[in-house]
């Protein structure tokens, strides 16, 4: 879709083991991708969260910074894996292949790209990064633990990255302003990113106990569910 696309292909083949791999990787997609380009916004939006989130860690402010640190290593790796398949001539999600399917739309407004990766990423990758850094850890996803405690704190962290961000790409993909007026508005509005986190832990605990193949069935259901969802969000702006 994009002559660059061969060169972002070989950048996610291997995904990194480290949250300052992951950094790197994305700074490369985001020094790669054109301004006309829907995931350099997405991109751009994850690692602001990711910086944010690895700040904190560095800080000492969580009681289990070595489970959130690889709870962003694997929840990242999804992301790129899904990237990797779809540039790949792959089958990656539907609900990733909603978004990257509309890259090249300039009618469509860099905001709604940046929350429908997180939709994507959110509703569906993280129930999956949860269980599989639960079981690194050994540890269940239950609440009242320091895991969950932790995976709740930087929720207001998160919230004020996506505030602004509601704001500043708030413009359609090369950068000319919305009308004032625009059904765009009312759709990121009731975007509720703590909200999502939370159903997303929900999922967790349920994917936990349940046998490979539940899970899978589990999964396939909420993709339909999350690409359904992407396909409203990203209607055009203009």
């Amino acid at each position: 879709m994009f002559p660059y696309d061969p060169r972002i292909a070989a950048a996610v083949q291997d995904p990194p083991s480290s949250i300052c791999g992951v950094l790197t990787l994305m700074q490369t997609i985001d020094a790669t991708c054109q301004p006309t380009d829907g995931l350099k916004w997405f991109n751009w939006l994850y690692m602001q969260v990711t910086q944010a989130v690895k700040a904190k860690v560095d800080a000492g402010a969580f009681q289990d910074g070595a489970w959130l640190t690889e709870l962003d290593i694997q929840f990242a790796a999804l992301y790129f894996g899904a990237l990797s398949a779809q540039l790949s001539g792959g089958q990656c999600p539907a609900c990733w292949g909603s978004m990257f399917a509309k890259r090249n739309e300039v009618n469509i407004s860099r905001i709604q790209f940046a929350l429908a990766g997180m939709n994507a990423h959110i509703d569906h990758d993280l129930p999956m990064a949860i269980v599989s850094t639960c079981r690194w850890a050994n540890v269940a996803p239950g609440r009242g633990t320091a895991q969950y405690t932790d995976y709740t704190a930087i929720n207001s962290v998160l919230d004020g990255l996506i505030d602004s961000a509601k704001k500043t790409l708030n413009l359609t993909l090369p950068g000319d302003v919305l009308p004032k007026v625009s059904h765009v508005e009312d759709m990121i509005a009731g975007w509720d990113l703590a909200e999502f986190r939370e159903q997303a832990w929900n999922t967790a605990q349920c994917l936990w106990p349940e046998p490979a193949g539940a899970q899978s069935m589990r999964m396939d259901v909420i993709d339909t569910l999350v690409a359904g969802m992407n396909k409203l969000l990203l209607v055009r702006a203009l």
